[in-house]
């Protein structure tokens, strides 16, 4: 147990060397957090100016960069808990079923008669037809548009509730197509705020599911909630509607199958626009800030071959006549189409500055929120409460490794200051472990490396006890020792494969600090097994071979 070969004593050192190397970092934050900066923002712009060269200058190339990311509690920043209103989406299918069903019923006029959309709830469908007895004709058409729902809990059972009322057909989404379609939208939301957010270069989000609709959703280092608000966009959907008409009034009833959207650019001007869109944002491929043909801010797009193909057909057919490019519920262009545009590509220009274009560039890029959003909670954490709970955390840290240290070098002497030598660098590991994985530390992720400290010793009191039995049983130093570490390594085993156990059950089931805490604890499991059996070992070796003691008293 004691004879260690010499690669193996190269393999620990280097392994404690790089730990110091990759933690270093840590020692210069702000610097080394400067020099990330630079190099992520040039990358992403393509160029560099003069200041980020200035930063990225401020840190060796050559020597890591990783840094433990700091949490929302560490670092301040903005804290966000939304309600995803997944009945829109119930809304947003029955328009766009109607174009569908319109031309269906439509190719059978001469047995259902005339058809119109008339007034219905949100998330349902009314359709008057000119000729009530062939109803049942017309209900079969409806049910033959019925999928069966995507979904494991709704396997064969369609998508589609299809009733008749009088002269009217009435169709609506089935309760397994909802549970679905609630489902898909809260999944599609996280994607698309978490794509947002990343699109900005912010450091380590929490964006998360809380609940059947909620969305928590916090941000290190972001300067207000409000800020986060506008980054997320509370619908930021962009849609292609066709116009109806155009008004000065605001109380205009624009009619079954239309809506009434204000401009964004021109006061007091209103557009009635038909509700179902030609094509909308998630029909799109690529948004990038540009220039208009008179040097104006603006945002080029393109869509993808299905989107490209239908706004193509629209435009062909529409030669003349408005359409709206609507953007949250705000018609930011109404221009007339000039000739057919089949190439899938487009540009968005109006009153924008570059900044307005290149944020609008992102959420487009980004995709369109599903449904809308409602803030429930909305808090901004500043740096100052921040920087007091890493001055806590330090201070606790410091007084639990004083204490630890004082407590086993009076209890075992010169092996508690092995020991203590690799409570030390088990800390260090842990940040070094942290840093490379760019984990984030909260504050009970400080609480875990606390408590890491503290049990960090375990293994070398097994040890330790183990080798006092050994000498009292009159064997020699070398012998004990060895026998010592021998013995006790099946009980080190257990009590760490116990911990690890229930860190990794808070890991996996828990969430947000639960799970901050899980993480830096399983680390320190690691780490704290590491340099007990081998790190401190491999000092006690070095001591026997430079000492050659004949007496040991432990």
């Amino acid at each position: 147990m004691l004879d260690i070969p010499f690669w193996k004593r190269l393999l620990i050192l280097g392994l404690v060397a790089l730990g110091l190397v990759f933690a270093m970092p840590n020692l210069f934050y702000q610097r080394v957090e400067q020099h990330n900066d630079a190099v992520t923002a040039a990358k992403r712009a393509g160029f560099e100016t003069p200041e980020q060269a200035a930063a990225r200058a401020g840190w060796p190339g050559w020597l890591p960069s990783g840094l433990v990311n700091l949490g929302l509690d560490l670092r301040g920043g903005a804290h966000l808990l939304g309600e995803v209103h997944v009945e829109d989406v119930y809304k947003a299918r029955m328009d766009g079923l109607w174009p569908e069903l319109r031309d269906a019923l439509a190719a059978k006029r001469d047995v259902v008669g005339a058809i119109r959309r008339v007034s219905a709830p949100d998330g349902e469908l009314a359709v008057e037809i000119g000729n009530p007895d062939q109803m049942a004709q017309a209900v079969e058409i409806a049910r033959g548009m019925a999928t069966p729902v995507a979904s494991l809990t709704g396997t064969g059972q369609s998508d589609l509730v299809v009733s008749a009322s009088g002269n009217r057909l009435l169709v609506a989404l089935s309760d397994a197509e909802k549970a679905a379609a609630d489902e898909r939208t809260v999944q599609q939301s996280l994607e698309i705020i978490r794509r947002r957010i990343d699109e900005v270069g912010t450091r380590e989000p929490t964006i998360m599911r809380e609940g059947k609709d909620r969305i928590l959703i916090q941000v290190p280092g972001l300067g207000s909630a409000e800020a986060l608000k506008q980054l997320i966009g509370t619908t930021a959907k962009l849609t292609f509607n066709p116009v109806v008409g155009r008004t000065a009034d605001a109380n205009t009833r624009p009619g079954p199958g239309n809506v009434l959207l204000p401009s964004m650019d021109e006061k007091d001007v209103y557009y009635v626009l038909e509700a179902s869109p030609v094509v909308t944002g998630e029909d799109l491929t690529d948004a990038r800030p540009s220039f208009d043909q008179n040097g104006e801010p603006s945002v080029d797009f393109r869509f993808g071959p299905s989107g490209a193909k239908r706004f193509g057909a629209y435009t062909s057919a529409n030669v003349g006549q408005p359409f709206a490019i609507v953007l949250d519920n705000q018609v930011i262009s109404a221009p007339v189409i000039r000739q057919a545009i089949t190439t899938g590509s487009g540009q968005i220009s109006g009153s924008m500055n570059i900044e307005e274009s290149t944020r609008l560039a992102v959420l487009l890029r980004a995709g369109a929120l599903p449904a809308q959003m409602t803030f429930l909670e909305e808090r901004t954490i500043g740096p100052e409460l921040g920087q007091d709970s890493i001055d806590a955390g330090r201070l606790s840290s410091i007084i639990a490794t004083t204490a630890v240290v004082a407590y086993m070098i009076a209890s075992y002497g010169l092996f508690g200051i092995f020991a203590s030598v690799a409570v030390i660098i088990n800390v260090i590991l842990i940040l070094s472990i942290m840093s490379i994985m760019g984990a984030t530390l909260t504050l009970p992720g400080i609480a875990g490396i606390v408590l890491t400290v503290g049990t960090a010793v375990d293994a070398n009191v097994i040890i330790y006890e183990r080798i006092r039995e050994e000498l009292r049983a009159g064997k020699r130093v070398i012998k004990a020792i060895d026998d010592g570490f021998s013995e006790a390594m099946s009980a080190i085993i257990d009590a760490n494969v116990t911990s690890f156990i229930s860190a990794m059950v808070m890991f996996f089931l828990g969430s947000g600090p639960v799970k901050g805490f899980a993480v830096t604890l399983t680390i320190g499991i690691a780490t704290s097994v590491f340099t007990a059996i081998f790190l401190t070992r491999l000092m006690i070796v070095f001591w026997l071979e430079w000492r050659k003691p004949k007496q040991l008293v432990l």
